[in-house]
């Protein structure tokens, strides 16, 4: 019998292969309560799901949940629902109920079902739990829809309130509302790990109803197992000046960054645009005014937009990053740009708190996200008056191990602090001589985050093979992610973190 040509079949697409490139078909799309993929050559062994584009249905809970200790969001189909469509489906007597997915305060939603045949039945969606905290759409189930607005309130009422503050001040109003915001228990904070700990069971589960190791396409060009992303962001005319801190250190290690600049804050001087550019860096836009006002308003958002579009035309910048990290998610793919880094994969000191909780691009529509995934330096060192850059070499080398991308941001504006610049020296100086590394500016990430998702995985005679852009530079991976280096804990929070 002749191999097939694809790895799985599924009744409609299924995100979570869409998004690791694993080879699958999609035969005809059916309408029923779930979607299904079977290893091929097919049999009766499948995992099936709900998807949550189904019908509504009573018994629903929609908002955080953990199963297996993974801390997800999304929408939850509880027991006696599933029960009624296994009923339906004539052999519910074969199923049984069996890990718990239990919600935030421990009671039981919901279960993962199996099957006597080895079948698997997730009473969740995977592209909506992935898509869910890529958007952080779980601050709107985690409350009401006040909660969400009356945070946006308060991030432009600071901004509102800051010209007028002196600096001290607004650093003693920072570090007091940090004491409460580092309460907040999710996304967990440096690292929340639920979403990459669920790519890594669910690759299990598809092994296990396989039998055989499930082909991918690797996340990184060229064989390298991670990524990092210098990024520097001049909030003023005092930190384009102050540059040299943290670009001498790059340039003596021969190191590349992007500089995201603010269109309309401070004089930017072509000759530092070409000189940098000259250097092999990158220039991003860093919003109209740094002013806390451009996603205020849609309406506010059209009328700047056109200012900063100008600005990145007259730099060559393709990217974007909002001041303070601020971003609605809807409204980011409509701004024009190749990429967006404005999301922190976690980060609850921020105006704007949360984060997508990967440490990997993803796409927001036909927008690249590159999340920010070590701490700010203004975080560490000005907020809880961290000395030393421990907690970013640590958390660098938890992402080597899971194989993401580690985005650094940091501020010329804060680098004539010795322990900024210290520290920023110190990290790049332990990651620079990796070979496993892709060191890359964030322009490049997006192209090649678009190559991969344009490139098919073909069984040939002599194996898997890539067809599409990513031919050349792309690796076949085998199993889960994680499975191949996963060796580092995860790093815990300063004390200071941790004080209420």
């Amino acid at each position: 019998m002749t191999a097939p040509s694809t790895a799985f079949v599924a009744n409609r697409p299924f995100a979570f292969f869409d998004y690791f490139r694993v080879p699958y078909e999609v035969g005809s799309v059916e309408t029923g309560a779930t979607g299904c993929v079977w290893p091929l050559p097919r049999g009766s062994r499948c995992l099936r799901w709900f998807s949550s584009n189904g019908p509504r249905r009573r018994g629903v809970h929609v908002g955080r949940f953990e199963v297996e200790g993974m801390a997800l969001a999304g929408s939850v189909v509880a027991d006696s629902a599933v029960g009624r469509v296994l009923q339906a489906d004539g052999d519910a007597h074969r199923w049984r109920a069996a890990e718990a997915v239990c919600g935030p305060d421990g009671g039981r939603l919901g279960s993962v079902w199996r099957h006597e045949d080895g079948s698997v039945l997730l009473p969740f969606d995977p592209g909506d739990v992935m898509a869910t905290l890529w958007s952080e759409r779980y601050h709107a189930a985690d409350g009401s829809g006040l909660s969400v607005a009356a945070r946006r309130l308060a991030v432009r009422g600071y901004y509102l309130l800051r010209p007028a503050l002196p600096r001290a001040v607004q650093l003693r109003l920072r570090r007091a509302f940090a004491r409460v915001q580092a309460r907040a228990t999710f996304p967990r904070w440096p690292v929340e790990d639920g979403l990459h700990d669920f790519y890594d069971w669910l690759f299990g589960v598809l092994e296990e109803l396989a039998g055989w190791p499930v082909p991918w396409l690797d996340l990184w060009p060229d064989g390298r197992t991670w990524a990092l992303v210098l990024t520097h962001d001049v909030e003023t005319e005092v930190g384009l000046r102050q540059r040299e801190l943290l670009r001498g250190p790059e340039r003596a290690l021969g190191l590349r960054s992007s500089w995201n600049l603010v269109a309309e804050r401070y004089a930017v001087d072509d000759d530092i645009v070409h000189a940098l550019a000259a250097e092999g860096c990158e220039i991003g836009v860093h919003g109209l005014r740094h002013d806390g006002k451009d996603l205020g308003s849609r309406r506010l958002l059209r009328r700047r937009l056109p200012a900063m579009r100008r600005a990145a035309d007259r730099w060559g910048a393709v990217g974007f990053r909002s001041p303070a990290t601020q971003r609605r998610w809807e409204w980011m793919p409509g701004m024009g740009f190749a990429y967006d880094t404005s999301f922190p994969d976690t980060d609850p000191y921020e105006p704007q708190p949360g984060g997508c909780c990967t440490i990997l691009p993803f796409f927001n529509d036909e927008l690249v996200e590159l999340p920010i995934t070590l701490p700010q330096d203004h975080t560490l060192f000005a907020l809880l008056g961290q000395r030393d850059g421990l907690l970013w070499q640590d958390k660098a080398r938890y992402i080597r191990d899971r194989g993401g991308m580690a985005l650094v941001l940091t501020h010329p504006d804060y680098a004539s602090d010795p322990a900024v610049a210290d520290a920023y020296r110190e990290l790049i100086g332990s990651v620079h001589t990796d070979p496993t590394l892709w060191h890359a500016l964030p322009r490049e990430v997006a192209e090649w985050w678009r190559r991969r998702a344009t490139s098919f995985l073909r069984r040939g005679p002599e194996g898997w093979r890539i067809d599409g852009p990513a031919t050349g530079e792309g690796r076949v991976r085998f199993g889960a992610p994680a499975g191949r280096c996963a060796t580092t804990s995860a790093p815990r929070a300063p004390a200071s973190a941790t004080a209420t």
